[in-house]
């Protein structure tokens, strides 16, 4: 079902970042800034310089949003609805039909129609879904994860399946998921330790549906585990669990999907590496799993089974889990981020760590963000 309705406003349901079906909406300016890791070009600075504040990609302000691919590349759609990359080229994630490497953005073929739900995983899958409902992905495709019913890797986009009806798409570690129009929840892909949550470690080269019900509404994917939210408030994992990612209150892993507590006020949720982040209808954001460098945000590092709440803000509007480090928007437009900072991905001028959120500078106009691993972004 859509998450939204009418003119551009957040959903009465909120969403962790890329995870709906968006309207264009009217930015204030358009600008991409990115921050922290840059080895392969990452940050789109044509350089690999890393940087521990936020600089500007290019000058353009017509970026819709952007996703991040692990340490290695980053993925944008402009409000012209063309899709661009740039990064680390190895195994075809940036789809360009190369191997190369991008230090810079760079259009994705010449298509004008992608528009929504755009995710990055670990080298493939990589993807996105247009304004006619189909889905394309692309990158490395060992494990299945790109849905083509073969093990074949692809460095330009392909579509997965025939079908027009695809509302949200998740990339993994080897593995996707992805929420359908109709409610219905779908997994391909790596099966080890049930991250696909088909009660089985198979692995599976095609789009299988987890079990009967219609009332998924968003999903998330992060490294060997997967969460989801339903219409109905509750949330769901299946996957590794050796952090207490999945919220059971231990460490055992999963092939099905478990509910996380007795809640029914969730709304949105972000699977990182080891660690999870979930927002509420009141506007409070909850973290768990592991928390070796403070990335669940709760001023600790002690690892978390159950949920713990981020701060003490009400005011969360979008939100993000990376590699081992968090993101997240207030609705009055300031970006945070918190946990590993080595490579300046935080955003706020050094490498230190950070257990709770720290706000990016002191700006009030940041719209999206994005957060992979050993990087950051956001636009405003």
């Amino acid at each position: 079902m859509p998450i939204y309705s009418g003119k551009w406003k957040l959903p009465t349901v909120m969403q962790a970042e890329g995870a709906g079906n968006w309207p264009k909406p009217p930015f204030a300016s358009g600008e991409l800034w990115m921050w922290g890791r840059n080895h392969q070009g990452q940050l789109g600075q044509n350089n690999t310089t890393d940087y521990s504040s936020p600089v500007q990609v290019g000058a353009l302000t017509d970026w819709l949003q952007a996703a991040g691919s692990q340490y290695h590349g980053s993925l944008a759609i402009k409000l012209d609805g063309t899709a661009w990359s740039w990064g680390d080229g190895a195994g075809g994630q940036l789809g360009q039909g190369s191997t190369t490497d991008y230090s810079s953005p760079v259009q994705i073929g010449a298509l004008t129609d992608w528009s929504k739900s755009m995710s990055g995983g670990v080298y493939g899958p990589n993807g996105a879904i247009k304004t006619d409902g189909t889905l394309w992905v692309w990158g490395t495709g060992g494990m299945g994860q790109l849905g083509q019913g073969n093990t074949t890797s692809y460095s330009s986009p392909v579509q997965v399946g025939a079908l027009t009806n695809w509302l949200q798409f998740a990339a993994g570690y080897y593995c996707s998921t992805a929420v359908k129009t109709d409610g219905t929840l779908w997994t391909w892909g790596s099966g080890n330790s049930g991250r696909t949550g088909q009660n089985s470690t198979t692995n599976t080269s095609s789009p299988v549906q987890v079990g009967a019900l219609t009332n998924w509404l968003q999903a998330s994917s992060g490294y060997k585990f997967s969460g989801a939210v339903k219409t109905d408030g509750t949330v769901w994992m299946w996957g590794v669990n050796d952090h207490g990612q999945l919220g059971q209150e231990n460490t055992t892993t999963y092939s099905s999907p478990v509910q996380v507590g007795a809640l029914t006020d969730w709304s949105g949720i972000s699977c990182g590496n080891g660690f999870t982040l979930a927002l509420k209808t009141d506007g409070t954001l909850w973290g768990w799993g592991e928390n070796t460098y403070g990335q669940v945000g709760d001023n600790s590092t002690t690892n978390r089974s159950s949920p713990v709440q981020v701060g003490v803000l009400t005011t969360w509007s979008r939100f993000d889990a990376g590699g081992h480090h968090s993101g997240g928007l207030t609705t009055d437009k300031k970006l945070y981020g918190w946990g590993w900072n080595n490579w300046g991905q935080l955003g706020v001028g050094d490498t230190t760590n950070r257990s709770t959120p720290t706000q990016v500078g002191a700006l009030t106009t940041w719209e999206r963000l994005l957060v992979t691993d050993g990087f950051m972004g956001g636009i405003k």
